[in-house]
């Protein structure tokens, strides 16, 4: 992600982002699947790693994880929680061959504008081992916008998601909907797609 504006956003926002967020992501079924996905101590990537919520999980499940958020203060918060060392990346700082046994990219790379969606896959799957685990979640929708709070988002319906996947060389397994309420307060329909290397 590299808008200064959303990455403001979510420093200024880091902490209430935390708290509201806290339970859905103890409870959450898909990152479960992705950690039974990942071989017991493999070394994975958790792009958009907040305040470190999903990565806490992962490191107590034993995996090796590399956490990387744009926002200083969400890797400050991640970097308070048992097991995660997170660093300040963005999407376009992502690179290597082989890394990961999984990545977990999840409602990180909406903020991406469209246009430079093909190549942050491309590289997420470059950086995977083959046959790895990957997870992403979108907001439905078309177009690109900001919400009411200012951040920068690009809405995605699944057709153009799963040839954007397989484009990048990704194979989809399975693909998970549902509704929630954002940050910003508003009920946003989103998606997500469960796929290896």
């Amino acid at each position: 992600m590299n808008d200064p504006r959303t990455i403001r956003i979510y420093d200024a926002r880091a902490q209430d982002y935390a708290k509201k967020f806290e339970a859905d992501g103890a409870a959450d079924p898909q990152l479960k699947a992705f950690i039974a996905a990942c071989p017991t101590g493999g070394c994975v990537l958790d792009l958009g790693c907040g305040p470190g919520i999903a990565a806490a999980q992962m490191a107590q499940a034993g995996l090796q994880v590399d956490a990387a958020d744009a926002s200083a203060e969400m890797v400050m918060l991640a970097n308070q929680r048992t097991g995660v060392h997170a660093r300040q990346a963005s999407f376009e700082q992502i690179n290597g061959t082989d890394l990961y046994h999984g990545i977990w990219a999840s409602f990180s790379l909406l903020h991406a504008p469209r246009t430079s969606m093909p190549a942050h896959l491309s590289a997420l799957h470059r950086a995977l081992k083959p046959s790895g685990a990957f997870y992403i979640g979108l907001k439905l929708g078309k177009g690109e916008s900001r919400d009411d709070i200012g951040r920068h988002y690009t809405y995605y319906e699944e057709d153009e998601l799963n040839e954007m996947l397989k484009t990048a060389g990704f194979t989809v397994l399975n693909h998970t909907f549902g509704k929630g309420e954002g940050l910003d307060g508003g009920i946003s329909r989103w998606i997500s797609v469960a796929a290896h290397g």
